[in-house]
């Protein structure tokens, strides 16, 4: 149970962050035995936002691709089946051109991304995987004509171009990405949106009464940040609110009173609200701030 709600997520955070620059398809099926590709990718001729904002995940998402995530370590037979979506969605690619009489440009065909939280030596060298020079550590490429790799999340460099990825690891490749997130600017492109999704990764992993150590580790390392986020929320909220009143009751306020204004506590905001009733001139408020900083 615990593996879907994983899977789930993965599935729904690659195609949060890939949203922007092409078309996902969540869970599409291809032909032969009911076999389904977790995300498949088409990327815009021109998207809107820099693919370099996701680092090394964007540099996967420059050409079609199929995005394989795995919770645990993807076992041989599981890579095989990877292989096998792919060579049904190129199959049916080739049978779409002949009917048309055309080609496939290369750009078209997909790559397989395989994520994997970890992936062992013997594993890599049984499906002939090798490291490229112009490539990160990490990343395994098998085979030149199939188009894929292994990308083993746990080799990645603990950089910022590698944490769209490690966010998808898992014990302490997670929670150190998680670490990185928070730090983000705020205005993050994609801070909002991952935070979101793991909040709602927190509240399901909750509810599962079999939990391993590791959802366990990761409820409680998303639990402050999650609070933390909320009353963020509870208190812009109050903000808003507040100089909506003090608008409508004092008129226009200038932007310095306003910045002074966000800067209150909830419990100052909550005092604010009450007194304001009693203002009947900007100068009422100026004095009433230049109070709470005595």
């Amino acid at each position: 149970m615990t593996r879907f709600i994983h899977d789930q997520f993965a599935k729904d955070y690659l195609e949060e962050l890939l949203k922007p620059y092409g078309e996902v398809q969540g869970s599409s099926r291809v032909a032969g035995e009911v076999r389904e590709i977790d995300v498949l990718f088409s990327p815009l001729s021109k998207p809107s936002t820099n693919l370099e904002t996701l680092g090394l995940l964007g540099r996967f998402a420059a050409t079609a691709a199929i995005f394989e995530p795995f919770r645990n370590a993807a076992s041989k037979e599981e890579i095989c089946d990877c292989l096998l979506k792919l060579l049904e969605v190129r199959g049916g690619l080739q049978r779409q051109a002949n009917r048309n009489k055309t080609s496939i440009p290369e750009l078209e065909l997909p790559k397989l991304w395989i994520l994997t939280p970890t992936a062992s030596t013997t594993l890599l060298s049984g499906f002939g995987a090798t490291q490229k020079v112009d490539w990160l550590p990490g990343v395994h490429f098998i085979a030149e004509y199939l188009r894929t790799a292994i990308v083993a999340i746990h080799q990645l460099p603990r950089t910022q171009e590698t944490l769209w990825l490690r966010i998808l690891g898992r014990g302490t490749v997670q929670k150190q990405a998680i670490d990185e997130l928070e730090a983000l600017s705020s205005n993050h492109p994609f801070r909002r949106a991952t935070l979101e999704l793991l909040y709602n990764l927190r509240q399901n992993l909750q509810v599962n009464q079999n939990s391993e150590e590791d959802d366990r580790e990761l409820i409680m390392r998303l639990k402050p940040l999650y609070q933390q986020d909320r009353e963020q929320a509870v208190q812009q909220g109050e903000q808003r609110l507040i100089i909506r009143q003090l608008n409508r009751c004092l008129g226009e306020i200038d932007s310095s009173t306003i910045e002074r204004v966000q800067g209150l506590s909830i419990e100052q905001l909550e005092a604010l609200g009450e007194a304001l009733l009693d203002f009947s001139a900007i100068s009422d408020l100026e004095a009433w701030l230049n109070q709470q900083i005595e």
